[in-house]
C-alpha cells in the first residue's frame, strides 16, 4: 500500500513524502534504515490526494474502552507467559483464540492469528485493528519484532496496560459511591416536587392558613417542575447533546482541556494524572529503544490532553533541533520542577528511560492517595448537601402546620 509520511533526518530537517510498503511497520522500519524518524505516517486515500497523514487520538478509544482495554492487558500478558514457555506465535495466538469468551474480540484474534500464517508480522497483523491496537502498542511490538526482542517488549507493554487498567479502575471506583449519592439526591428531589408537595399543597389550600415565604417558594418551585418539566428535560438533553458536539471540534476539546487544568483541586489532580500518563508511555519506549523522536511523537498522539500534547509537541521540536527535551518541559508551568530536574539527569546520565518509568510510578501512587483522600471527603459532603436540602423542604412544609397549632393552643377557651 501507498503510505504518506512526515520524518526527521540525524541533522533535524524535516522530511514529507510517500513510500510503498505491505504495512506501516515494515515502513517505519525502512525509514528507519535510512536514518530517518518517523513522526507521522498513514495510508493515501484512494484518490491519492498525498495528503499529509493526520494524526490519530491514540488511546483515546471510543466507547468500551475499558473492556478494550482490559483485553489487551490479559492478551499481553497471557502472549508473554506463552512466549516464555517456548510456545511459537501462530500457535500461542491459537490459544489465545480458543479461551476468548467475547465475540468481538476472538474475531480479532482470528484475523491477527490468519494474517500471522499468511507471513504478516505482528505488528503488521495488528496495524488492521487500530481501535484494540493503537499506535504505541504496534510501534513496541514492531520495535521488538526488528530487534528479537519481542518477548521482553511483551512484558513491559503488558505492564503499561495493567498500570492504565489500574489507573483507570481506581477512578472508577472511587467514584462510583459518590455518583450513587448524587443519583439518590435527585431521584429524592423528584419524589418531593411530584409527590409529596403537590399532597401539602392542597392540604394548605383546605385550611386556607397563611403561608411562610419559604413555603411559598418551595411550593413554587414544586409547581413549576411539575408543570415545565419537560422544558428542563428537553433543555438538559440539549445542553449535552450540545457540549458533546462541542467537545468533540477541536476547539471545543482544547478549551475544555484548558478549562479542566485551571480548576482548583481538581485542576492539579487531572495534570497529575496527565504527567504520569506521559512519563509512563515515553519511558516505556525509551526502554524498548524506539528513537527518541518516534516515541515523542507517540507520546504526543496519546497524551489525552491537548495541552499536553502542546508540551510534548514543543519538546519534539527541541529534540530534532538536538536541544535537551528536559529544558523544553522546564518552560512549562504543567511539570513540577522535582520532574523536570529528574529529566535533566537522566539525560546527562543517559538513563532517562529508568527514571519517567519510576517518576511514572511515584505519581500513579500519590494519584492513588489524592483520590482517595478526595473520596472520603467527597462522600459526606454528597450526605450533608442533600440533608439540608431535604431538610429545608421538610421544615417549610411542616411550619405552616405548627402556626396552626399554635394558633389553636392560643385560641379562646
Amino acid at each position: 500500500m501507498r503510505l504518506a509520511y512526515v520524518a526527521f533526518d540525524r541533522a533535524g530537517a524535516q522530511v514529507a513524502a510517500a513510500l510503498d510498503a505491505a504495512s506501516e511497520a515494515e515502513a517505519r522500519e525502512s525509514l528507519r534504515r535510512q536514518g530517518l524518524f518517523v513522526s507521522e505516517i498513514a495510508p493515501i486515500d484512494d484518490a491519492g490526494d498525498g495528503r499529509q497523514p493526520r494524526t490519530t487520538g491514540g488511546w483515546s478509544l471510543p466507547a468500551g474502552r475499558g473492556r478494550r482495554l482490559r483485553q489487551l492487558t490479559g492478551f499481553t500478558r497471557q502472549l508473554h507467559v506463552l512466549f516464555m514457555s517456548g510456545t511459537p506465535l501462530v500457535q500461542a495466538l491459537g490459544a489465545l483464540e480458543r479461551q476468548a469468551g467475547d465475540a468481538d474480540w476472538r474475531d480479532v484474534l482470528v484475523g491477527i492469528r490468519t494474517r500471522v500464517e499468511e507471513g504478516a508480522s505482528l505488528s503488521a497483523a495488528m496495524q488492521h485493528y487500530p481501535r484494540y491496537f493503537d499506535a504505541v502498542c504496534r510501534s513496541l511490538i514492531a520495535a521488538g519484532e526488528s530487534s528479537g526482542k519481542l518477548e521482553p517488549m511483551l512484558d513491559r507493554l503488558a505492564k503499561l496496560t495493567r498500570k492504565q487498567l489500574h489507573v483507570r479502575n481506581a477512578i472508577r471506583g472511587a467514584m462510583i459511591y459518590p455518583c450513587l449519592l448524587s443519583v439518590v439526591a435527585v431521584g429524592v428531589f423528584i419524589v418531593l416536587m411530584t409527590f409529596v408537595l403537590p399532597r401539602f399543597a392542597e392540604m394548605f389550600e383546605t385550611l386556607g392558613a397563611p403561608l411562610p415565604p419559604t413555603t411559598r417558594f418551595v411550593m413554587a418551585v414544586g409547581a413549576a417542575f411539575r408543570a415545565y418539566w419537560w422544558a428542563l428535560l428537553g433543555g438538559l438533553v440539549a445542553s449535552g447533546t450540545g457540549a458533546a458536539l462541542w467537545l468533540r471540534s477541536p476547539a471545543g476539546r482544547r478549551a475544555f482541556d484548558a478549562t479542566v487544568l485551571r480548576l482548583p483541586v481538581f485542576g492539579a489532580i487531572l495534570c497529575n494524572f496527565a504527567t504520569a500518563r506521559i512519563a509512563r508511555l515515553l519511558g516505556v519506549q525509551l526502554e524498548g529503544k524506539v528513537p527518541l523522536l518516534e516515541a515523542l511523537s507517540l507520546t504526543r498522539q496519546a497524551a489525552g490532553n491537548c495541552v499536553f500534547a502542546d508540551l510534548v509537541e514543543r519538546a519534539e521540536q527541541a529534540a530534532t533541533k538536538g536541544q535537551a527535551i528536559s529544558a523544553s518541559f522546564a518552560e512549562s508551568r504543567l511539570m513540577p520542577p522535582t520532574i523536570t530536574e529528574a529529566l535533566r539527569s537522566g539525560e546527562a546520565t543517559g538513563q532517562m528511560a529508568t527514571l519517567l518509568v519510576s517518576i511514572a510510578d511515584f505519581l500513579d501512587e500519590e494519584n492513588d492517595t489524592t483520590v482517595r483522600t478526595l473520596t472520603t471527603i467527597l462522600e459526606p459532603l454528597i450526605l450533608i448537601v442533600m440533608g439540608l436540602c431535604v431538610g429545608f423542604v421538610a421544615v417549610s412544609m411542616f411550619l405552616p402546620m405548627f402556626d396552626l397549632t399554635s394558633m389553636t393552643g392560643q385560641g379562646p377557651g
